[in-house]
């Protein structure tokens, strides 16, 4: 059965409640919308910005720049498209945007949180495009903590738009060049810098009890709106460098608003309700965890496992972050410090570096522009609102990219029916036993013989039935 993959995306999108085209109000907005002007700002134009992303990334939220100082610490700036100089609050613009509250990437069709006039252009920090960013700059000292915190608006131009592939490949010693066209030697020593720092940064989380969590990415493949397989995202050092500056730019907002006494969204990963399961899941593999949940007790038992058996790491991450839970937005007060991210082993975490993709961002840039006194306030009361929404929103999205996947899988194993594959356990609820395949891209539910399986087990099941358009995969235990 063929199922027209962009038509069945933008019904999932109704379905989940978002809005996934834009009224005419807010493309005539969009139309008439001018490129951020700042004529006080910094001029850091002249600097070697360079950005990575994937290759078909055209909002290009953030750059990066670093320098090594004279007592070994390494300064670091990490350029954020400044969107809300462009989408100003309580526009027709603002009002969509913060209704779906963030873009969902489907493997076929994206549905972009802003017009691509701006998410792609006038807010994109675009190669050779001159643009007015936040800047977040910090110091990365020599055992890799972050210190002398400061975020102010600037001029900048990103010199060289690069991919993760071509220059992880080039990083690592398997291609002659990060980029398909030529790059200056100054952008090559910023890549080798950058590289060099995100590892000092990786190093400090990782003994600090951050969780080595990874493996293979799946995500569909739709040429022409047809499925013609799964594209496997692999981690490698640029993923890296983006990864560590994400986070510790991250960290750094956080504290610089905390410091100011404003309000703030936080970014937080409770302690996991499921610690128990965790717990099985490393007795199973001979390791005794701690009774409370410990981050780094967790942490040193991944990494541990991650040098033991590189090639099966994959499916104990999917276990174990399947019980840790989702991340979730809360509301902080002055005064009154929220918990960290569990996972991130950081105590101060937001998210701020992704503007044009995520509403809880944008919504950061005025936070810190109020704590700065050049933007009108923000209360509680609404904030509070705006972080619950978030949440929700970005629940749908998970959601509706999830339901893609399976469309697209139930589209490839429509010819395997009765063919059997070993999977691992993914959910286990009153709605029913969910396992993903480890040889083939595709999750679905158990439905006969599931008694007796729990997330982050192994099982052998045997593909019943599949129904492309509702993307059901149903399974048997084999």
């Amino acid at each position: 059965m063929n199922v027209d993959f962009q038509k069945r995306a933008h019904d999932a999108m109704l379905h989940d409640g978002f809005r996934p085209d834009f009224p005419a109000d807010v493309l005539a907005e969009a139309n008439a919308a001018k490129p951020a002007t700042c004529p006080t700002c910094k001029d850091l134009r002249a600097l070697a910005w360079s950005s990575i992303d994937n290759t078909q990334s055209r909002d290009l939220d953030q750059i990066e720049w670093a320098e090594k100082q004279s007592d070994g610490s390494i300064r670091v700036l990490v350029g954020i498209a400044d969107v809300d100089a462009v989408v100003q609050r309580g526009t027709k613009l603002d009002e969509h945007a913060a209704f779906n509250s963030t873009s969902v990437y489907t493997g076929g069709p994206t549905f972009p949180m802003l017009p691509e006039r701006l998410s792609t252009d006038l807010t994109s920090l675009k190669q050779d495009a001159d643009r007015v960013a936040l800047i977040i700059e910090f110091h990365t000292c020599d055992d890799g903590d972050v210190k002398d915190v400061d975020v102010y608006p600037a001029l900048v131009r990103n010199r060289a738009r690069l991919n993760y592939d071509e220059v992880g490949k080039w990083l690592d010693g398997k291609a002659p060049a990060p980029c398909s066209f030529p790059v200056s030697d100054e952008i090559l020593a910023q890549l080798r810098l950058q590289h060099e720092t995100s590892q000092r940064l990786i190093d400090f989380r990782k003994k600090n009890g951050a969780l080595t969590l990874g493996g293979v990415e799946n995500v569909p493949l739709v040429v022409n709106n047809e499925v013609e397989g799964f594209e496997q995202i692999q981690e490698n050092a640029a993923r890296d460098i983006i990864e560590s500056f994400m986070v510790a730019a991250n960290v750094s907002m956080a504290r610089h608003v905390r410091e100011r006494g404003c309000l703030a969204i936080r970014r937080v990963v409770r302690t996991p309700k499921r610690w128990d399961r965790i717990q099985c899941i490393a007795s199973e593999r001979g390791t005794k965890l701690p009774d409370a949940p410990d981050s780094g007790a967790l942490s040193a038992f991944l990494a541990k496992q991650k040098q033991a058996d590189p090639e099966k790491f994959p499916e104990l991450s999917l276990a174990i972050l399947k019980s840790l839970g989702p991340g979730e937005y809360i509301v902080e007060k002055p005064g009154e410090e929220q918990q960290g991210h569990f996972g991130l082993a950081v105590h101060d975490y937001t998210h701020s570096t992704a503007p044009n993709r995520r509403y809880a961002d944008l919504v950061m840039q005025r936070l810190v522009k109020q704590a700065c006194g050049s933007s009108a306030s923000i209360k509680e009361d609404e904030l509070t609102k705006i972080a619950a929404h978030c949440n929700d929103r970005e629940t749908a999205a998970r959601h509706v990219e999830r339901f893609m996947k399976k469309v697209a899988a139930a589209m490839l194993l429509q010819k395997r029916i009765g063919e059997t594959f070993p999977a691992i356990v993914t959910g286990v609820s009153e709605k029913g036993t969910y396992v993903r395949l480890l040889t083939a891209p595709a999750e679905g539910r158990v439905v006969r013989g599931e008694r007796g399986l729990d997330v982050g087990g192994k099982t052998n099941v045997r593909l019943k039935s599949v129904e492309v358009n509702n993307g059901f995969i149903d399974f048997e235990r084999a």
